[in-house]
């Protein structure tokens, strides 16, 4: 079975095992331990949805599901979203669970707004420890699938350094999208909670909508 019919077939198998018979697509927001803010830009995920709803003509749900590693709500979300300003830690029973979701077909879309990124890093570790966050390409199909973008927007300047995207695979398939000095979900926020120029918003928004269907195609990637 080639790469890319593997992938076809893991998503599948995902919305038919976790996902039941629901049209709508819902996102989830990380409820994480350890201290930080994981409730960091509120209205990120509506706008967010409603995006989708006018770009990409999909039915999804209005609001955001808040979600905690142990709860099923886990299994019914196609992105798990989690962002903030601090610390991120996942107990033990918390890294299996979150393991298990996302080597069962899940994704989860990780920004960190400012100050997560040791805390997220040491983190990820205690869920693959075989594993390595890997820089992600300009030229990955992520920036590239529905809005031609030259990489990752830089939306808030933060300390000046450059907006980096990662990711950690299995089998080829991408099961977590870092992204750091980026800040994609202040350029989600309403119009007003930040100062950011028209022309950010749109790139956060262009940013979104890619990450969006590669996670919904996945085969993309071949």
């Amino acid at each position: 079975m080639g790469m890319r019919l593997i992938l076809v077939v893991t998503g599948l198998l995902y919305c038919c095992l976790f996902l039941g018979h629901s049209a709508e697509f819902k996102i989830g927001r990380l409820k994480y331990s350890g201290g930080g803010d994981w409730y960091a830009s509120p209205t990120a995920i509506p706008n967010w949805l409603k995006w989708l709803r006018q770009d990409l003509g999909m039915q999804t749900a209005s609001d955001e599901i808040l979600v905690d590693l142990q709860s099923d709500l886990l299994y019914q979300v196609h992105i798990l979203f989690a962002t903030g300003h601090g610390n991120i830690s996942f107990s033990p029973e918390e890294a299996r669970n979150l393991r298990r979701y996302l080597l069962a077909g899940g994704f989860l879309f990780v920004n960190d707004s400012y100050g997560m990124d040791s805390y997220f890093r040491r983190s990820i570790k205690t869920v693959f420890p075989d594993k390595t966050l890997e820089p992600v390409s300009s030229e990955h199909p992520i920036y590239r699938v529905r809005y031609n973008l030259p990489g990752l927007p830089k939306i808030h300047e933060h300390d000046g350094e450059p907006a980096q995207g990662f990711a950690l695979y299995h089998e080829g398939r991408m099961l977590v999208f870092y992204v750091y000095s980026s800040d994609i979900g202040d350029g989600l926020e309403d119009v007003g909670v930040h100062p950011n120029p028209l022309s950010l918003r749109e790139k956060a928004f262009q940013m979104i909508s890619n990450l969006t269907y590669f996670r919904l195609h996945p085969e993309v990637l071949f």
